[in-house]
């Protein structure tokens, strides 16, 4: 069995090397967004029961909210803050997060990530006594979950869900990896949290492994972590690798972690509240259903695994991350994930070795980042839109969930939707540039399929928007501006009062 490596210094991997962020876990970050403006305190007495989610969703019904903390929950004795909307459709909160400048438009930030996601820095140990996590801990019988705050979002839910914001820790028995994954988690009781894994993650895999060897799978959770290890849990990577090391490489420092009570696996030491414990075969409640990213309340109430926990650690007056799940922009899964999930089908398309790419974008708006994918390419041979858009409808990225790829041109901006709208529009002819791929990965928090058990299987619209190759010499020219018109207008920008930056553009006329 290959260990994972904890190493006592951290080091950097390849040429894309830069200083560290300028913060150490989720406080020194909310000191940072909130110098930059970012952050809004509400110190009144708010019920975690769906009074605080619906003044979540309210707040961030405009794009760019500010992330909230919660500082008096209506009943709560155990001093516990709760924050809501900690990156949502903010990607300045995402940047500072990185370590990017915040002023970078989006396209930007997708090249940017592309370079530091790149890194790999191992994680560090730290010493149990010098673990901020573990202020406060629990063992056996002194465990008593039920006297933190979790929320109850919407209300329909089945429950109230401690887990939303968080981040869950698993090894697979066969390579030793640690998998850090984003797993809803609703409260059964004191010691009892249960765990919901869609089929095909990681988490999944592993607790099936270990529970085929007739053993159970150890797990620990945290319920108030840093920005970088939330964005991490969602995204996809290989089944050999470390989320830990990739996090890593984002914050340019190891991720800390110390030695866990109960568990084989180490803890975060730098998070607001851990549990460590078991999951065993056979042992399930009802759980669900939870208000989904899409919109929707995502599974119908069934039984899922259930978390028999161990141990606790906690900071005092600890700061729980809760990440309201709903309809963009008010969706904790955002801007963040747009971007990165963006920069990892770059990454994708680029390994696979395909020519001609200049960008994509998987749309917030679009379930939270989900549902469609942007391509936009340099035209270079028969067949070569159809390869593109077939290549990233199944890419590793872009594989989970994804229904509409759509391919533009190069001089179509993928991130802003109104020039692929024009594009959709003006050369995508539907009769001869639709193609549909059936039976692709899904998830079951899909409410367009019936009955729910086909919801694992999903399908695909392949949307060339491009224009069409075998005529393209033929294709009418756009409207665009030349280039040295272009450089005097923005160089008069200020002479003539006008507001604001001047627009980027990359697109200009070209003599035929």
């Amino acid at each position: 069995m290959e260990e994972q490596i904890i190493e006592q210094a951290a080091g950097t991997v390849g040429p894309n090397e830069a200083r560290a962020v300028a913060w150490r876990d989720l406080r020194e970050w909310l000191a940072l967004i909130e110098a930059h403006g970012l952050l809004k305190r509400i110190d009144k007495p708010v019920d975690a029961d769906e009074e605080l989610a619906a003044i979540a969703y309210l707040t961030t019904r405009r794009e760019n909210a500010p992330a909230l903390l919660f500082e008096t929950i209506t009943d709560d004795r155990s001093d516990t803050r709760i924050l809501a909307n900690m990156l949502g459709s903010s990607k300045e909160r995402y940047a500072l997060a990185v370590g990017l400048n915040p002023a970078l438009s989006t396209a930007e930030m997708i090249s940017a990530t592309r370079d530091i996601m790149q890194r790999r820095i191992k994680p560090v140990s730290v010493a149990k006594e010098d673990a901020r996590v573990n202020e406060i801990v629990l063992h056996g019988d002194e465990v008593d979950l039920t006297q933190f705050p979790a929320p109850k979002f919407w209300p329909g839910d089945g429950g109230r869900y401690i887990g939303t914001g968080d981040i869950t820790l698993t090894r697979n028995p066969d390579t030793g990896r640690i998998n850090v994954g984003c797993y809803r988690q609703m409260l059964h009781g004191p010691r009892r949290v249960g765990l919901y894994c869609s089929p095909g993650k990681h988490g999944l895999i592993d607790r099936e492994a270990w529970w085929t060897r007739g053993k159970p799978c150890e797990v620990v959770a945290a319920y108030g972590i840093d920005p970088v290890l939330f964005m991490l849990a969602a995204q996809v990577f290989g089944i050999k690798e470390s989320e830990l090391d990739v996090a890593g490489g984002l914050m340019g420092h190891g991720v800390e972690l110390t030695e866990a009570e109960y568990v084989s696996l180490p803890i975060p030491a730098n998070a607001e509240l851990v549990i460590e414990g078991l999951l065993h075969p056979g042992d399930s409640e009802e759980e669900g259903p939870l208000g989904e990213f899409t919109g929707y309340y995502g599974r119908e109430r069934a039984p899922q695994p259930v978390i028999e926990v161990k141990a606790v650690h906690h900071r005092r007056s600890p700061i729980l991350t809760a990440a309201l799940m709903a309809k963009y922009p008010s969706c904790e899964i955002g801007a963040y994930y747009a971007i990165m999930r963006s920069a990892r089908i770059l990454d994708n398309l680029d390994r696979i070795g395909v020519s001609g790419i200049v960008g994509a974008y998987a749309h917030p708006a679009a379930a939270s980042g989900w549902g469609m994918v942007v391509v936009s390419m340099q035209q270079q041979y028969p067949g070569h839109a159809a390869q593109v858009l077939a290549l990233t409808a199944q890419c590793p990225a872009a594989a989970y969930y994804t229904k509409w790829i759509i391919a533009v041109d190069e001089d179509v901006d993928p991130t802003d939707f109104n020039d692929v709208l024009w594009a959709l529009s003006t050369r995508c002819h539907p009769a001869e540039d639709l193609d549909i791929l059936r039976n692709t990965w899904s998830t079951g928090l899909d409410p367009s399929q019936y009955p729910p058990e086909r919801r694992p299987y999903g399908s695909k619209v392949l949307i060339n928007a491009c224009k069409p190759h075998k005529h393209i010499k033929q294709f009418p020219q756009a409207t665009l501006l030349r280039q040295s018109t272009y450089e005097r207008a923005v160089a008069r920008w200020s002479e003539l009062g006008l507001d604001g930056p001047p627009p980027k553009v990359t697109a200009f006329h070209e003599e035929r």
